[in-house]
């Protein structure tokens, strides 16, 4: 792929971003003041598009950079301009995403995505952005299903992307296995398995994507196992809050039989007295006196 290229100073007004990405809001900062005090050390890169009216630009490379300036006030910016078809634009701008020591993996699957929805084949995907065809496969099987919380989810590194792949293939009342295989096999254990079932039980209550709104409904008929299964999980809340409440009581007669048997003791009374601590909340001094 021979592209050519110049570097120039170009109006930022005249760039558009074609796939935008959601910053964090830390390293943004870290940015625009690496910019403002040192100032650009990597020009960004952009594709040139010829209009009716102007001359445009489409960003391939340096998002971050280009908001940065924006955030400063600057007018213009130094770009390395590529003649370039938007379909080599879009592989540029995954490889360059593959390529950061902190990518955001959810910013390289809907470039994965993208690049199958301009036709390319999973084989053809593998090969451009390096990576093997059973992930790019797993990965645009999850967004085509709606599977925001386990994207979520490898993206944040609790999960392997196989795993979820799995998880999404599986019934609810077979998820369990898959969690007892990926622990057999030492893919999930300690903290990232419990995430791994916390995630589950999110997926199960409220669905595979995050909705606004109203939350979905369930399904209009409710099966004997799930009555029964929410009627066992009220039971267990219920034990533990007896539990929790007996352990309290049994706290609280320790306690005023040890102060009744301080307070028939006179020289502890006089100690009372002298350091003015001879006082007691009105409850406190009802349950000792035998009232209830």
């Amino acid at each position: 792929m021979s592209l050519g290229q110049s570097i120039e100073i170009i109006p930022v007004n005249t760039i558009d971003v074609v796939n935008p990405r959601a910053r964090n809001r830390r390293i943004f900062r870290e940015i625009t003041t690496s910019v403002a005090e040192l100032g650009l050390k990597r020009p960004i890169t952009v594709r040139r598009k010829e209009t009716d009216n102007e001359t445009r630009y489409d960003l391939v490379c340096g998002q971050g950079r280009l908001e940065a300036y924006q955030t400063l006030g600057q007018r213009e910016i130094p770009a390395i301009v590529i003649e370039a078809t938007s379909e080599d634009s879009a592989i540029m701008s995954l490889v360059e995403n593959c390529a950061r020591r902190q990518h955001r993996a959810i910013d390289l699957l809907h470039d994965i995505e993208g690049l199958k929805n301009r036709g390319y084949e999973y084989d053809e995907i593998a090969r451009k952005t390096g990576l093997t065809v059973e992930y790019v496969k797993a990965v645009i099987s999850l967004l085509e299903n709606g599977e925001h919380r386990l994207l979520r989810a490898v993206e944040a590194g609790q999960v392997p992307v196989s795993i979820a792949l799995l998880i999404s293939q599986t019934e609810d009342t077979e998820v369990q296995s898959v969690l007892q295989q990926a622990y057999e096999q030492k893919l999930l254990r300690g903290q990232r398995l419990m995430a791994a079932k916390k995630l589950i039980e999110q997926r199960r209550r409220r669905g595979k994507g995050y909705k606004t709104g109203p939350r979905r409904m369930e399904s209009a008929s409710v099966s004997s196992n799930s009555l029964l299964r929410a009627y066992r999980e009220d039971v267990d809340r219920k034990k533990v809050l007896i539990r929790k409440s007996n352990s309290t009581k049994s706290r609280l007669v320790f306690i005023l039989e040890a102060l009744r048997r301080l307070l028939a003791e006179a020289d502890f009374v006089a100690l009372l007295e002298a350091e003015k601590l001879d006082t007691l909340p009105k409850n406190l001094v009802v349950r000792l006196q035998g009232t209830t």
